[in-house]
């Protein structure tokens, strides 16, 4: 294990706010930091049409290949360059592309599934929870998913009551007790993000002695 990296799991809800407060981090180390996002680790699913990839359940553990992720991160912290997959949201289906991603001193790992997984876990340094009120986290996602993603209004909604909500529920909300720290409305809570930045640059003075 390589101790000149620390690394940083970000977890929450959807449109808690993850990714505004890893933006900052990344703004704030430039050149210091990777990000590992477990979105790209979905499942390939070729074996089912556009339809049926449309009906699976994204929203829970078995959606993700995780083992993968957890063994490209171990990769990472023993100093080891990887080929990350790359998932297409519009096709619901990962591309044929991987993104080589290298070792640096900060690594960042998110997503709203990543403390529920104990090898994953194991793994990290430090875990933040982000936490927002679930009806700010839903008019985030929806946004996302219609401008960003290419969904209808009404799909994202569907999703939303039949899957998101309950696996929320079911998987997320019991992972914040993994957490060291829990962030109050994410990239918004300035105090919280001193903390972090102060933690980090503490690191990175100790690696450049």
């Amino acid at each position: 294990m390589n101790n000149d990296i620390l690394v940083i799991g970000i977890a929450g809800g959807t449109g808690s706010g993850k990714t505004t407060l890893m933006n900052n981090l990344i703004e704030r180390f430039k050149g210091s930091v990777t990000v590992l996002s477990h979105d790209n680790y979905y499942r390939r699913n070729d074996h089912l049409t556009y339809e049926q990839r449309c009906q699976i359940n994204y929203d829970e553990p078995a959606a993700l290949e995780t083992d993968l992720m957890a063994r490209h991160l171990d990769a990472l912290r023993h100093g080891e360059t990887i080929q990350c997959p790359v998932y297409d949201f519009a096709q619901h289906n990962r591309s044929d592309e991987t993104i080589e991603i290298a070792p640096k001193s900060v690594i960042i790992v998110e997503g709203i599934l990543i403390f529920e997984n104990q090898e994953l876990r194991d793994l990290m340094d430090i875990k933040i929870f982000v936490d927002t009120d679930a009806d700010v986290r839903l008019c985030r996602r929806i946004k996302r998913d219609v401008n960003k993603r290419g969904r209808s209004l009404e799909s994202v909604l569907e999703q939303y009551q039949t899957t998101v909500k309950p696996m929320h529920e079911k998987y997320v909300e019991p992972s914040k007790k993994y957490a060291n720290l829990v962030v109050l409305e994410g990239g918004k809570n300035w105090v919280a993000l001193d903390m972090i930045v102060g933690r980090i640059q503490r690191h990175l003075d100790e690696v450049a002695k």
